[in-house]
């Protein structure tokens, strides 16, 4: 293992209280923009059915089985909006309990195998890179699964260097409750980690003491088994088949609901959901050699090399995959990031980042009308998602990145924190709302409406879940019927008999078909 290495940061003492807001950001913005669909419309919705059901056995959506992910993402769920209402952030709030813990626990792994200036810049990456921040203010199963494998791959770790029993069971409880989170990913994701490292060395024997021990199986199974059991005890084994086979076979083997993509589609999603790191890249390629050397950089480069590897041979593709990979990537990041003295490299994605967000309204100008009629509907008030505040928030964060490029090259750190903290907050507070708003604004709006009128309701021609979660009762995907409350697309209007029109706005309509 390397180290210790000497911090550059004094006094230390300061730099707790910048660790505590790293572990406040998740939080912030988590109540700012309507529900996502697909993916956050379609958890909160399977999870608001199990209160209309009062069963929180099995998972429903639009009173149809989903058979997408387990249980434990949408106990969790439950959990927290029977104790503090059904609000968005109520429904979020686990997602970034998860983040703040998955940051914390980075900071404390890396501290311990290297150091606290390390560390810092670790935790300061999962804090506030674009793609992390993303799924850690997201109602879905990807924060929670992502502290799992980092809690996996770390425990995993400490166990092969100090081989004490307490990382050995730590490390396969965290690969049996993401088990319950997400799927396989949770364990063959760590698993393989562990067995090529130990192939590198030649020491196969050590990944089956560490894959096969009795005790720590034997917990695995206590934790990730008795759901499992009792579902297909329930269904008949509907669950199982559909998840193993469908979601997860199915998912490698083709592109679900279109969500394919080239082989090199992770280098642009790499780039992009590392901003405003991606310019420690470059310096993490020009040190590959000497970091393949060192064990634990092996261990990291292994880790998220498998993960890229994995999912760019899938033929289902999304953003979020490749993260599954990034607590073994942050180590190298971090290795190599605390040495770079090019102000480019560190400041300079910041700024295109603040410059791409600040003229993000023009961008969409250039993008409406290639649009299809429904989404040109749907974005034709988009200069109103975007106010005085959001400008000047992002010319200010453009404004601070010009100024810490041209600065002199000593006290590099500080800056990065203040420029990464800065568009994290502006992203979370300000982006993602508008985007929100843009997207789901209509769809909200309709959902609450809905909640106060009477009658059967409808999705004709959309798939927006989170209109169920609005609305507060279970929405049904069938031809419209004579009293029915139907949400559909404005263009659709011609399709649906004796349609009487309550509500419209940006290219939705809610509906009564008349008997």
């Amino acid at each position: 293992m390397p180290g210790p290495y000497p911090s550059s940061l004094s006094p230390q003492r300061r730099w707790d209280g910048w660790l505590l807001g790293l572990l406040v950001l998740p939080f912030l913005g988590i109540w700012a923009a309507p529900l996502f669909d697909l993916d956050e419309g379609a958890f909160t919705a399977a999870t608001l059915e199990m209160f209309l059901r009062g069963d929180f056995l099995t998972i429903e959506l639009m009173g149809a089985p989903r058979t997408d992910k387990p249980i434990l993402s949408y106990w969790l769920q439950a959990a927290s909006v029977a104790a503090f209402g059904f609000h968005e952030w109520g429904w979020r709030l686990p997602s970034a309990l998860a983040a703040a813990v998955w940051i914390g626990l980075t900071y404390a792994f890396v501290a311990r195998v290297l150091d606290r200036e390390r560390a810092r810049l670790a935790a300061l990456i999962i804090a506030c890179a674009v793609g992390p921040a993303m799924i850690q203010r997201a109602a879905t199963a990807d924060a929670l699964l992502n502290l799992w494998l980092a809690a996996a791959g770390y425990a995993a770790w400490l166990w092969l260097k100090e081989g004490r029993a307490l990382w050995h069971y730590a490390g396969h409880a965290a690969m049996a409750l993401g088990f319950l989170t997400k799927g396989p990913v949770a364990v063959v994701v760590p698993a393989t980690a562990v067995l090529l490292w130990c192939l590198s060395r030649r020491e196969p024997a050590r990944f089956l003491r560490w894959a096969l021990a009795p005790g720590p199986l034997a917990l695995s199974a206590a934790l990730a088994l008795p759901w499992f059991v009792a579902v297909s005890l329930r269904d008949g084994g509907t669950f199982v088949a559909g998840f193993l086979f469908k979601h997860n076979v199915g998912r490698f083997g083709g592109a679900m609901e279109g969500h394919g993509g080239p082989l090199w589609y992770y280098l642009p999603v790499l780039i992009l959901s590392l901003l405003p790191f991606s310019g420690l890249l470059p310096a993490l390629a020009a040190r590959l050699r000497g970091l393949w050397r060192d064990e634990l950089m092996r261990y990291g480069l292994i880790w998220f090399a498998l993960v890229f590897a994995l999912f760019s041979l899938s033929g289902t593709k999304l953003p979020h995959y490749l993260y599954y990979g990034y607590g073994g990537l942050v180590l190298a990041l971090a290795q190599v990031g605390v040495e770079v003295r090019s102000r480019g490299l560190l400041f300079l994605p910041g700024v295109l980042l603040a410059l791409i967000l600040l003229t993000l309204p023009e961008l969409l100008g250039q993008v409406l009308p290639r649009l299809k009629p429904d989404d040109q509907a749907l974005l034709a008030d988009y200069p109103a998602a975007f106010g005085a505040v959001y400008r000047a928030w992002f010319a200010a964060a453009l404004l601070l990145g010009l100024i810490l490029l041209a600065q002199p090259r000593r006290g590099w750190m500080p800056g990065l924190y203040a420029q990464a903290v800065v568009l994290v907050l502006g992203f979370a507070l300000l982006t993602l709302p508008a985007a929100g708003w843009l997207q789901q604004g209509p769809v909200r709006e309709a959902g609450r409406l809905a909640a106060r009128l009477d009658g059967p309701l409808v999705l004709h021609g959309v798939n927006v879940p989170s209109f169920q979660t609005y609305a507060g009762r279970v929405v049904s995907r069938r031809p419209p019927r004579p009293g029915d409350l139907v949400l559909t697309r404005t263009s659709r209007l011609p399709e649906i008999n004796g349609a009487e029109l309550l509500w419209r706005s940006r290219g939705y309509a809610l509906v009564r078909v008349r008997g």
